[in-house]
C-alpha cells in the first residue's frame, strides 16, 4: 500500500485544491450578470476534457480535438454555418461511440450547448461577436425580475436612511415589506460577493429597512389625466399596477373577490412566514394613494367583464392562480381530503381548522406542501407525513422551507408515489403509496419508476393535496378574452391581450403559479404599457439622492443570517418564525456590498436604471 493509497475518508490535498478551483469557477459563472458566452464556455470545457483523454479510443482521442478546433474556428470568426453542422455531427458521433464517460459526456454537453444556444453560435458565425446585450450590468439587479436598485438601497441602509431606502425600493417594487419576508430572492444567486465568500443577505437587509422606517412620505405623482383603469385582483400584480397607474395620474378602481387584499400573499402564505397585519398595512398604504377599492366582488357575476370594458378606458386582469389541482384518485372527494389552496385560504381568513391528535398526510413537494405541513403541526396534528414521489433533493420547495418542516417534526417520505385512497364512511383512512426507484435523467431531473417493492398503506386521519394550482379563467374566456390552457393569453413582455382592445394581464394568471416578485414585475410592466396605451409617457424616476460610495474592501466575512425562534416555541403558534437582523449584523451585511453599480463594468452606465 506504500505506492498507492486509496482515499476512502475524503479528498487528499491535491483533490481539495482542485475542488476549490472548480467551486470558484462555478461561483464566477453564477455570479456574473454578463453570463459567460456559452460558446466560449463549451469550448473551454471541451478543451479540458480533451486533456483528460487516455487516448485509447479514437472518438475521444481525436474527436474531442476536432471539436476543440471547430469551436475555436467559430470563436475566431472563421466558421460558417457548415462548420456548425459539422460541429453538431461530430459531437453526436462522439457521444454515441466513445468508450468512456470522458468522451461521451463532454461531447454530450457540447451537443446540448449547440442545440440550446444555437443563436449564440450563429451570432459568432454571422457577426464575429457574442449574442449579448450590455444592459444587464449589475448582477443582483439583473436577476431581480422587478429590477430593484439593490446596491442603492443597501447603501442607504448602511447610511441609516431607512425611509429613503424604502422609497428607492418602491421606485420599482411597491411591496418591500412583503418581499422582505417572503421573496425568494433570486438576486442573491447572482451576487458577486459570492465570488469572495457568500452572497449578501439582500432580503434580510430589505426587511431591516422596512422594520426601521420611521417616517412616511408622499410619493412623487403626476397631475390627474382623467383616464380610468379597472384592475381585477388585489394580489401582488394588481396592487403593483394600481400603485404605479395611480401615481401616473390615472383613476384606478380595484376589484377583489375575497374579503381582504393580498392575493396569494394572504391566502397562500401562512402567518408564521408573513404577518398579515404587515400585509394589510402595506396594502392600505397603496390604497391610500388614491385607489378605489371594492372587496367581495366577483367579476363575471357581480359585474360583467363587458361592463368593465365599457365603463373604463383600460382593463388589467390579475386574478392569480387560486384553484387547486387534483390527484385523480378514486375517493378524493371524501370529506377529510382537503386541498392546500382551500386550507390556506381558510387560514388566511382566520378560520383555523382543528387537527388535534390527527395523522395528516400531505401530498406534494413544493413550497405550498411545506406550508400546509408546517401549518398542520401548528393546528395540533400528532403526526405529519409528506408523501413525495421523487427524492428530497428534487423538491421544488426552497431548502429553508424543507429544513424548517423537518425541524418542526414533519416527516418527508421521499420516493413514495400516492396511488390510492382507502375510504370508509366517506372518510379516507389510509393513503396507498408505491415505492419508487430512480430512473434516467430527463431535462436535468431524475425520472422515477415503480420499484419492485409492494405498495403499502399509510394510515391517516386527513389528507391534504398540494400538487399545484390552476387558474379559474372561465368567466373571462366566456367574455371573449383569449386564453391558452386556462392562462390569460397576454403577450410578452408588455401584457397586452391580443384581440381584446385595451385589455392587459400579468402575474400568475399569465405565467402559471410563480413568485411574488415575478408578479410585481408583471404588474410594473403592465402599468407602463397601460400608461402608453392611454396616450401618456409618465416615467417613474429615482427621487432619492444616494450617499457617496464607500468601498469597504474585500476582507473575507461570512454572511449573516436571520435568526429563527426556537422550534418548540414556534411550532405551537402562527407568529412569525423569522427574526430580523440585529443592528450589528445588518451593518456588517451592508459593509460587505462590493458596489457593482460603481466599480467594474457596472460603472459604464452609472450602474443603475434612473427611470422606467
Amino acid at each position: 500500500m506504500d505506492a498507492f493509497e486509496v482515499q476512502v475518508s475524503g479528498l487528499n490535498e491535491e483533490q481539495s485544491a482542485a475542488a476549490e478551483l472548480q467551486k470558484a469557477l462555478g461561483e464566477h459563472f453564477i455570479s456574473s450578470s454578463l453570463s459567460p458566452c456559452p460558446v466560449e464556455f463549451a469550448a473551454a470545457l471541451v478543451k479540458i476534457c480533451a486533456s483528460q483523454s487516455c487516448g485509447k479510443c479514437t472518438p475521444c482521442r481525436t474527436g474531442l480535438r476536432q471539436l476543440q478546433i471547430l469551436m475555436e474556428r467559430v470563436l475566431d470568426g472563421r466558421g460558417s454555418r457548415d462548420t456548425l453542422k459539422l460541429l453538431e455531427k461530430t459531437a453526436r458521433d462522439i457521444t454515441l461511440t466513445a468508450d468512456c464517460a470522458i468522451g461521451a459526456e463532454s461531447a454530450s454537453i457540447a451537443l446540448e450547448a449547440i442545440q440550446r444556444f444555437r443563436d449564440d453560435f450563429l451570432a459568432h458565425i454571422d457577426t464575429g461577436y457574442c449574442n449579448f446585450t450590455a444592459n444587464d450590468l449589475v448582477p443582483c439587479v439583473s436577476n431581480c425580475p422587478a429590477r430593484v436598485d439593490i446596491p442603492g438601497y443597501i447603501a442607504l441602509v448602511d447610511a441609516g436612511r431607512y425611509t429613503d431606502a424604502v422609497r428607492l425600493i418602491r421606485k420599482d417594487n411597491p411591496l418591500p415589506i412583503s418581499c422582505g419576508s417572503i421573496c425568494e430572492h433570486p438576486c442573491e444567486i447572482n451576487c458577486r460577493r459570492g465570488m469572495v465568500d457568500d452572497p449578501i443577505n439582500i432580503r434580510a437587509v430589505k426587511r431591516y429597512a422596512c422594520d426601521h422606517q420611521v417616517d412616511d412620505y408622499e410619493p412623487t405623482r403626476y397631475e390627474p389625466t382623467g383616464k380610468t383603469v379597472a384592475i381585477v385582483g388585489a394580489g401582488p400584480a394588481g396592487l403593483t399596477a394600481a400603485y404605479y397607474l395611480t401615481i401616473m395620474g390615472h383613476k384606478v378602481t380595484l376589484f377583489e373577490q375575497r374579503k381582504a387584499m393580498g392575493g396569494m400573499m394572504r391566502y397562500g402564505i401562512p402567518n408564521y412566514r408573513f404577518d398579515k397585519k404587515l400585509l394589510e398595512e402595506e396594502c392600505q398604504w397603496i390604497i391610500k394613494q388614491g385607489v378605489e377599492l371594492h372587496l367581495n366582488v366577483r367579476v363575471g357575476e357581480d359585474i360583467t367583464i363587458e361592463e368593465l370594458r365599457e365603463k373604463y378606458d383600460a382593463l388589467f386582469i390579475a386574478i392569480g392562480a387560486h384553484s387547486d389541482r387534483r390527484l385523480g384518485l378514486e375517493g378524493e372527494d371524501a370529506e377529510n381530503v382537503v386541498s392546500a389552496v382551500g386550507m390556506l385560504r381558510a387560514i388566511g381568513d382566520g378560520e383555523m381548522p382543528d387537527f388535534t391528535g390527527e395523522t395528516v398526510v400531505v401530498v406534494g413537494g413544493g413550497n405550498v406542501a411545506m406550508d400546509v405541513a408546517r401549518s398542520s403541526v401548528r393546528l395540533g396534528a400528532k403526526r405529519v407525513i409528506v408523501a413525495y414521489r421523487r427524492r428530497m433533493v428534487d423538491m421544488t420547495a426552497q431548502a429553508e422551507e424543507i429544513r424548517g418542516a423537518l425541524a418542526e417534526g414533519c416527516e418527508i417520505m421521499e420516493l413514495h408515489n400516492p396511488v390510492g385512497l382507502t375510504v370508509e364512511n366517506n372518510c379516507v383512512t389510509a393513503v396507498k403509496v408505491q415505492p419508487q426507484i430512480i430512473g434516467p435523467v430527463k431535462d436535468g431531473r431524475a425520472s422515477m419508476r415503480d420499484a419492485k417493492e409492494p405498495a403499502f398503506d399509510i394510515p391517516c386521519d386527513r389528507v391534504v393535496i398540494a400538487i399545484g394550482q390552476s387558474i379559474d379563467s372561465k368567466d373571462f374566456e366566456a367574455a371573449g378574452i383569449p386564453t391558452n390552457r386556462g392562462k390569460i393569453a397576454a403577450q410578452a413582455p408588455m401584457g397586452n391581450v391580443p384581440e381584446a382592445e385595451g385589455v392587459f394581464s400579468a402575474g400568475d394568471c399569465v405565467l402559471g403559479p410563480a413568485t411574488v416578485i415575478k408578479a410585481v414585475a408583471g404588474g410594473k410592466i403592465a402599468a407602463r404599457a397601460i400608461d402608453t396605451y392611454l396616450g401618456f409617457n409618465h416615467p417613474i424616476v429615482r427621487d432619492v439622492e444616494l450617499p457617496p460610495v464607500e468601498f469597504k474592501g474585500r476582507i473575507s466575512c461570512a454572511r449573516s443570517e436571520m435568526k429563527e425562534r426556537g422550534v418548540e416555541e414556534r411550532r405551537h403558534d402562527f407568529e412569525m418564525f423569522e427574526e430580523g437582523l440585529t443592528d450589528e449584523a445588518c451593518k456588517q451585511e451592508t459593509n460587505r456590498c462590493l458596489h457593482c453599480d460603481h466599480y467594474g463594468f457596472g460603472a459604464f452606465k452609472g450602474g443603475r436604471i434612473e427611470q422606467w
